[in-house]
């Protein structure tokens, strides 16, 4: 016994209650509740309990080992009153529910106006969708585009370098025959009129 007084006071205690329970986007048959947690103990999950305050359908939604702050509540009758509580689950237990939060779901009715809302976010997010494959299908272009650009400059210049080989083999193919045939023109020309001059010459003296 007097180990268990020694170690009692050494016992953890149960993790806070969650704060700031709040029902947010509110459906005919759906609706979300996200909650506040204080720091300093570990929390390894939570423990929702809604439940129907003109009747006895009651529900419990376990989620562990998940640091979400917010639940789909699913399945739920339109225009009805709810009551939702949070319990934060820890290593050694549970904490104590927290505040009951009173909400009502929505119409039939009253869902046209959500929808029509959301088929604009829908719509919204369509016309993003296109613009991105718009920029998409604009960058391909333009990177075939530069391909293209860089395979021509390539082409252009390979046809350079050919025609260049080709134009530096036919101006040494002309160089020799050039050479061989000018020294032998003046030549024969300087002979010849070596020749004729000096017999000229003679018959006129």
């Amino acid at each position: 016994s007097a180990d268990f007084v020694l170690l009692s006071p050494c016992l953890p205690d149960r993790p806070p209650s969650p704060v700031n329970v709040t029902v947010t986007q509110l459906k005919a048959n759906s609706a979300t509740v996200s909650w506040d947690v204080p720091e300093g103990d570990v929390i390894i999950g939570y423990a929702i309990s809604q439940q129907r305050q003109d009747g006895q359908v009651q529900r419990f939604i376990r989620e562990v080992n998940t640091t979400n702050r917010a639940c789909v509540l699913w399945d739920l009758a339109e225009d009805a009153d709810y009551v939702v509580q949070v319990q934060s689950i820890g290593l050694h237990g549970e904490s104590q529910a927290s505040k009951r939060v009173h909400f009502r779901t929505l119409k039939q009715s009253e869902r046209l106006p959500s929808n029509s809302s959301n088929q604009g976010d829908i719509t919204m997010e369509g016309l993003d969708k296109e613009r991105q494959l718009q920029t998409g299908e604009i960058v391909i272009i333009v990177a075939v585009l530069l391909m293209w650009a860089a395979v021509i400059a390539l082409f252009c210049k390979q046809y350079d370098i050919i025609k260049d080989n080709d134009s530096n083999n036919n101006k040494e193919k002309s160089k020799p025959s050039s050479e061989h045939s000018t020294p032998e023109r003046p030549v024969g020309g300087l002979l010849r009129s070596k020749k004729k001059s000096p017999s000229v010459n003679i018959i006129e003296v």
